[in-house]
């Protein structure tokens, strides 16, 4: 069974930086993506960034596009979001996620299809 770990999150003001970073564990088979979610408090999750782990191709969602970026160190099974600029409305539980065993990249980033979630990390953006 795959198990995904965050960690990296943080309290910082706006306008700072953070890289949060999921490590990937317990794999009998590639992941065909990683997403990255969160969920601010009261509100639903909502997918921020995508990658699939084959090519290293991207989606980065409207709402962080120019801001966010995701990443993988393939040597150390890691897959990175990168906060530039952050903003207070960026405040919220991160969590990684991917698809079930064996199953391809949901062809929308729904939180619903994705079958295994790490724990999350907190990201706090104050003013």
């Amino acid at each position: 069974q795959l198990q995904l770990v965050e960690s990296g999150g943080a309290s910082v003001q706006a306008g700072g930086s953070l890289r949060l970073s999921c490590v990937v564990s317990g794999f009998t088979y590639k992941s065909d993506c990683i997403t990255w979610f969160r969920q601010p408090p009261g509100k639903e999750r909502e997918a921020v960034a995508t990658i699939y782990t084959g090519d290293g191709m991207t989606y980065i969602a409207d709402s962080v596009k120019g801001r966010f970026t995701i990443s993988q160190d393939v040597a150390k099974n890691t897959v990175y979001l990168h906060m530039n600029t952050s903003k207070p409305e960026d405040t919220a539980m991160y969590y990684c996620a991917a698809p079930s065993s064996w199953h391809p990249c949901p062809p929308r980033p729904l939180a619903s299809a994705y079958a295994i979630w790490g724990q999350g990390t907190q990201v706090t953006v104050s003013t």
